[in-house]
């Protein structure tokens, strides 16, 4: 895109892109974000598993991506027994780039917890530490344009990093659920690391993988540091070269 930079200097700057994107299920429309529009096949996929709108993958029959005029609809048919369930709870979202709890029926579902999750793995402090780095050097997109968040995973002993980025934080941590289900692999296995502050949709959202610690270059929310706990989640923020807070379960991080 044409740009005027405050020397006066006119060129062209990467900008990132975000539309609408609507999440329907059997038909009807149960979110519509504003997302960057790659990897969306992951975005619906984690989006359902997060959420709780199925179980596991195989609840899903049909998955398909639906460019319009006014944006992009990710129409996702469930298998008979997820379809009734997901009556059962019918609930209308809108979540934009900054929301993660928008349009939800109940002060209950806003607290939602989760299952407790049993953590498989623990880190050492070079390997939070790595894991950061790792997440700074695979961010793709916003090395050109500035602009998204990322969600990582972080398996110890393993090269490379399974990353996705999004304008919008809860979709880049979706987008990571999404990649992680279709590979097969369980979030007990390592870390989910963050580019955001992480609050308490973040951790509810790592939790619905099984991920046992959530790493962060900004704070947690009190909120967030209470479910974690509560969730036998790991939680460690401020992860900043070698330091960090270790705000919940300390058994995640070995000495």
């Amino acid at each position: 895109m044409p740009r005027l930079t405050s020397g006066g200097t006119r060129d062209e700057r990467v900008i990132a892109e975000e539309c609408p994107v609507a999440l329907v299920f059997d038909g009807t429309t149960m979110a519509v974000l504003m997302a960057t529009p790659s990897d969306l096949t992951d975005l619906a996929l984690g989006f359902s598993l997060t959420e709780g709108l199925i179980e596991d993958p195989g609840e899903i029959e049909e998955l398909s991506v639906v460019p319009g005029v006014d944006g992009i609809e990710l129409r996702t048919w469930l298998r008979p027994r997820a379809g009734r369930r997901l009556k059962d709870r019918r609930r209308q979202l809108v979540g934009p780039t900054g929301c993660g709890l928008c349009g939800i029926e109940s002060l209950a579902e806003a607290n939602r917890m989760h299952c407790t999750v049993v953590r498989q793995i623990s880190l050492t402090p070079e390997q939070i530490r790595a894991a950061v780095e790792r997440l700074s050097a695979a961010q793709v997109l916003n090395h050109a344009t500035r602009a998204t968040h990322a969600a990582g995973f972080f398996q110890p002993g393993h090269d490379g990093m399974i990353l996705r980025e999004d304008v919008g934080r809860h979709n880049a941590l979706d987008k990571l659920a999404g990649a992680l289900a279709s590979q097969g692999l369980s979030g007990r296995t390592g870390a989910v690391i963050l580019t955001s502050r992480i609050s308490v949709e973040m951790v509810q959202k790592a939790a619905a993988i099984g991920a046992g610690i959530v790493v962060a270059v900004s704070a947690p929310t009190a909120l967030a540091i209470r479910t974690a706990e509560a969730s036998g989640l790991t939680l460690i923020g401020i992860a900043r070269g070698s330091d960090f807070e270790i705000f919940s379960h300390l058994a995640g991080v070995r000495r």
